[in-house]
Parts: structure tokens; sequence; C-alpha cells
């Protein structure tokens, strides 16, 4: 009995054991047939690294050549997320980058792909690059590569038509434009780096290095190379746009004023030829991210560095409507340009006088332009009424955005009895329509609107609304494409009337005219003085001028916030400017090469 039991213990235990062997052989080839791939794959991932290569960004150019943006090489520190970083390795990266703790962990949980390189910092310094290759076995997994970062040749300059690039974010990467681009992906943040972002940014490549265990690469393997980005030619032309900023920096010390802007373009064909806002930004502050001391700098900065507000800027036009006010009376005849009418300090039915309130006697059409007469366009106000004002001043593009290709334009407002009592739910009165007439009250505009306007007078009657790009190039300078441009439109309004409205703009520049003093040009201009009223402090100060008088080729538009009268403040700036176009830059020479280094720019 006892030798039975013992047998059959034996068959249970025997049983038990194969069954053990079974399920031990059955685990080993799971292990070895399913999850064979998956370790492989991570002990590959120990010692195979692929590396994101950013394709270097297309150039940008004035539309003479001279290289506004470019590319410089640098020294880029990444690392592999895959590596789990000791409290030590983060201790001593810190200090090396000046990051914090908190910054590098931040960085690297944010990887999207868990093999992909996190870049945490660019453009490293040679001191930083010495420290990292020094302390390398310290730190395996870091690695330091080259990659073409972006270069603002002339710091500063044309910073709000450039714009800056930048990091993609976390939010970009998942919409949009943006939706796909690996992280650490440089893009365009503003400008026309935004607007031509996919033509700029290029193709990225890739390449696979083999490393030992410490992240030290043992060979390369293959790889696809990046494609750079395609080239911009702009319409800006630096030796204006160099002479702009400088005759508005130059001014607005002396006014002790920081906010302004100015636009030129050619009234011909609508290429913007310069374009400045103050206060300004070095675009290559934002490269590589920018400092705190420097976003304090722009975000602690009252007058918002980051507006461009020849676009996003609206302002009462001041006496500069009467170009529109003088046109509507002339069209419609309700005023002849013969007709003298009286101006004995204020108006008839409304005590509202002159900005001096002097008064100027028997003025025609001619003498009251070129003398900014506010009695005589009063008048000439309540005789077309605000529907009629309303009208012409949309047939100059007011109240609209003129379609230039940047980011953040604004559309002004022309005033009318629906927009007062939309705005201050009120009624319209007389004295509206004569604040109107004279560029006050409800209507705002931008000053890229009234160098559109002042074009079409320069021009004939014909708007040509402004572009800023004019053709993007391959890397062997062949044409890719021509960005199609806006079409020229009519404004409908006869060649009589146009010839009036030039001959009193030339006159505002003659002896008699509130800006006399511009005789003294080189050749004849015709121009504008504005002020427009300030309720939080000083006027604000207007001039708009196409040069020379008889064949126009530039026009120029300028306003200078709180700089008090036209004549005084944004005319100076007009001159200057003028002057040297003039006489073809005598003084004025490209680098042909800039030295990169960011300039601080405290405006």
């Amino acid at each position: 009995m006892e030798n039975k039991l013992s047998a059959g213990r034996l068959k249970i235990l025997l049983a038990l054991s194969l069954f053990a062997f079974v399920i031990l052989v059955g685990r080993m080839a799971w292990l070895q047939l399913y999850k064979g791939l998956y370790y492989g794959a991570q002990a590959d991932g120990n010692r195979m690294r692929s590396v994101l290569l950013m394709a270097p960004r297309g150039k940008i150019y004035d539309c003479n050549g001279v290289v506004l943006a470019d590319n410089i090489p640098a020294f880029v520190l990444t690392i592999m997320p895959g590596h789990k970083l000791s409290d030590d390795e983060v201790r001593r990266l810190a200090p090396i980058l000046g990051m914090t703790e908190e910054d590098i962990r931040a960085k690297v949980a944010k990887a999207k792909e868990t093999y992909e390189p996190v870049p945490l910092k660019t453009e490293l310094s040679m001191k930083e690059v010495t420290i990292l290759e020094e302390n390398a076995r310290d730190l395996p997994g870091v690695s330091l590569d080259s990659q073409a970062i972006r270069r603002y040749v002339y710091p500063g300059l044309a910073s709000h038509v450039l714009g800056y690039v930048g990091e993609i974010s976390e939010e970009q990467m998942t919409r949009g434009r943006y939706k796909g681009l690996p992280q650490g992906s440089i893009v365009g943040k503003d400008g026309l780096e935004w607007v031509y972002d996919g033509d700029l940014r290029g193709v990225n490549g890739r390449k696979t290095e083999e490393v030992d265990v410490r992240g030290r690469v043992v060979q390369q393997l293959a790889g696809q190379p990046p494609r750079t980005g395609r080239n911009l030619v702009l319409t800006i032309d630096y030796r204006l746009q160099k002479t702009l900023e400088d005759a508005m920096d130059h001014h607005l010390a002396e006014l002790g004023v920081q906010a302004a802007a100015a636009v030129a373009m050619d009234p011909n064909t609508g290429a913007v030829k310069a374009l400045a806002s103050r206060p300004d930004f070095d675009s290559n502050w934002f490269v590589g991210g920018i400092s705190a001391k420097n976003w304090n700098r722009i975000n602690n900065n009252p007058h918002h560095p980051l507006n461009n507000k020849v676009i996003d800027g609206e302002y009462p036009a001041g006496s500069t409507f009467k170009v529109i006010t003088g046109s509507a009376g002339l069209e419609t005849h309700k005023v002849g340009p013969e007709e003298l009418i009286f101006d004995s300090g204020r108006h008839w039915l409304i005590d509202m006088r002159n900005a001096g309130g002097e008064a100027l006697g028997w003025l025609n059409f001619q003498r009251a332009f070129a003398m900014s007469d506010n009695v005589y366009f009063y008048e000439v106000g309540r005789r077309v009424g605000i529907d009629t004002l309303d009208e012409y001043a949309r047939k100059y593009g007011l109240g609209k955005k003129t379609g230039i290709t940047l980011p953040g334009e604004a559309s002004g407002v022309i005033a009318s009895p629906a927009v007062k009592q939309k705005l201050l739910k009120e009624e319209w009165y007389l004295g509206d329509t004569f604040n109107t007439a004279i560029g006050q009250g409800l209507t705002l505009v931008t000053p890229i609107q009234l160098a559109q306007m002042l074009s079409a007078v320069a021009a004939g009657g014909t708007i040509h609304p402004p572009y800023l790009v004019d053709k993007i190039l391959n890397n062997d300078g062949a044409t890719v494409s021509v960005p199609e441009r806006p079409k020229a439109r009519s404004l409908d309004i006869s060649d009589d009337t146009i010839t009036r409205i030039q001959n009193g703009l030339k006159g505002v520049t003659q002896p008699g005219g509130t800006a006399a003093w511009f005789s003294g040009l080189p050749q004849a201009i015709a121009g504008k003085t504005g002020t427009a009223e300030n309720p939080h402090g000083r006027d604000h100060s207007w001039f708009i001028a196409y040069a020379p008088a008889d064949r126009p080729t530039l026009v120029l538009v300028c306003i200078v916030e709180q700089g008090g009268f036209g004549s005084t403040a944004s005319a100076p700036i007009i001159y200057e400017v003028l002057n040297n176009y003039l006489l073809g830059y005598p003084n004025l020479k490209p680098k042909a090469e800039g030295d990169g280094k960011p300039a601080a720019r405290g405006k």
C-alpha cells in the first residue's frame, strides 16, 4: 500500500515538474519571439542615436541684393530623453548652461518621441562648449552638434518687417501650419518670417550615429541631409530703411518722445521701400530663446515695441484727411476750385475755429489747402454731408485693411452716424461732420492706409495696394515664384480733381504753405501736415509727402505720437529722408557682411 502511495506521489511530482518545465520553456519562447524586438530596440537605443538636422532657413534680401537675414553656424546642446538623467547630471548641467534644474527636467519631459534628442540650448558660447567637453565623461547622453541658426545682419533694422523666429511651442506642434513638426524645430513667429515660414523653413534632415555607453560617437551611419529653405527678395531698400530709421531715432531723441511710425512706398507699383515703428526691438534677441532681461525691456515698455504701429496703430487723420474732403467737394461740384469762401476765424453756423485761432479771410481751394484752413473745410464738409465724406474715404481705401502681407493689420474706422450710435449711443450733429471734415472725431486711420491714399493721388488716381515681397528664389538664385500682388484699381475720381489735389499738396511746401521750408530740398515735393488730437496727452504729429512733385517715385508717411504740430515733429524726419533720397544717399554704404552682434536698443 505504501509503495502505491509513493508511486502516486512520484507521478504527481513528475507531472508538476513537467508542467513547470513547459511553462518555463513557453515563457522563454515568448520572451525570445515576442519581446525580442522590444528589448532589442531598447538595446539599440542605448547605442544608436537618431539626430534631427535642422534645415537652414532661406536668406532674406533687400531689393538690391543686400542680405538682411542669413544663418551662422553655432553649437547646440541636445540630450537623449531615453537617457535617465541623474540628479548629479542635472546639477552639473544647470550652471554650465545658465538654466535651472527645473528647466532642464521640463525640456526633457516635453520630448514627443522616446529616442528623439531634445535641444536644451542653442547658440552655445565657446566657454560653454569647452566646459561641456571637459565634463563629457560625467555627462553621458549629452551631445554637442553644429547647427545653422538665424542671424539678422543689421541688428534692429526693419525688425517689424522681418519679424523673428523661435522654437516651436508644444501647442503649435499639435495644430495649424506647424502640426507634425518635431520638437526643437525653428519656425517663424512674427513678420515675414511668420508669413513666409513655409518657404523659408526648408526641409529638415536626419542622421543616425552609433555611440558608446558614455554617449560618444563611434561611427556615422546613413542619413538624409537637410534642404535649405527658399530665399525672399523684398521690396525694402536697405539704404532708405537705414536712412529712415536713423532720422527717426535722431529726431525722436531731440523731441524726448519714444513712439512713432513711418512708411515709404513707390506710388506707381505699391512696393514698400521702407517701414519702421518705434520703439523697436532686435530680432536677434529671440534666436535661441529671449533672455529675461530683453523680454522685460520689451514687456515693460508702455509703448509696446512688438506692435507694428505702421499697420496696427489707429489714429485720427488730422488735416491729412483734407485730401478726402477736398476730393469730395470738388468732384461733386459742391465747391468750385476758384470759389472764394470767407474765413472770419470761426464758422458762421457753429463756433468752431482754426487751430491757432487765426482768421485768413477770402480763400480759394488751393490757398485753403496750402494753409490748412479749418473753417474753409468745415464749410466743404457741411456742403457735401457726412454720407459723401464716408463714400470718398472708402474710395481712398480707408476703413478696411490694405492687405499688406504682415500679421496684425487694423482696419481703422470711418466716422458716421451709425458708428457714433454704436460706439457712444449718441446722435449725430453738424459739429461731428465738421470734425470729420478736418480729420478729427471718430475717424481713425493707420499710417499704411494714409500711404496708400497719398499714393493714389501721386499716381494720378490709381490705387496700388502695398506689398513687401518681390520674388522667391531657390538656392541657385532662380526665381521659384512671384507672390500674387493686389490688383490696382481706379479711384473713380476725375483727372481734374486729382490735379487740383496735387496742386494743393505742392502748395503746402511752397512759400505761404504750412511746410514752406521744404522748398530747400534738391527738388520740389508735395506734402501735407496734420495734427491728430489726443485726449491722453500732447497731440500726435503727421506729415505725408511724395517726391519729386511732378514725377513721383516715392511716398512717405510719418506720425510721431505726442509730437505736437505736424510741421514741427514729423516733417523734419521726412525732410531728412527725402534730402538723402533725392541726393542718392551720398554718405551711406551697406556692409558687405554684418557682424551679427545683437545691439541693445533702448527705445
